[in-house]
């Protein structure tokens, strides 16, 4: 039976708009979580992202992060894309799934 996911990871960032085509991807976490969603939301001058990845639980995510769970980890590019570096992502146990994740 696959783990069931019971922590979202949540991280916001944002783009100038001419630049986001180029910025979407999330490959570290296609690789190691148990789930991926990538959202985008267009404004005038600049573009936002967010990404949510889903863990069996808060060891894993742990893991992931090389031991303090709430730290960034940033691409490579990050710095050359992003308005500004964000600084913190926001974990949250997951309750309720009607979409079939959990």
């Amino acid at each position: 039976m696959p783990t069931q996911p019971t922590i979202a990871r949540i991280w916001r960032g944002r783009t100038r708009a001419d630049v986001a085509d180029s910025y979407e991807g999330v490959p570290p976490l296609e690789k190691t979580a148990l789930g991926v969603q990538l959202f985008r939301e267009d404004l005038e001058t600049e573009s936002w992202f967010t990404t949510i990845s889903y863990w069996s639980d808060l060891e894993a995510m742990t893991a992931f992060t090389k031991g303090e769970p709430t730290r960034v980890h940033h691409l490579d590019r990050d710095a050359e894309f992003l308005i500004e570096l964000p600084e913190r992502i926001q974990i949250h146990r997951i309750l309720l799934d009607r979409q079939g994740l959990r």
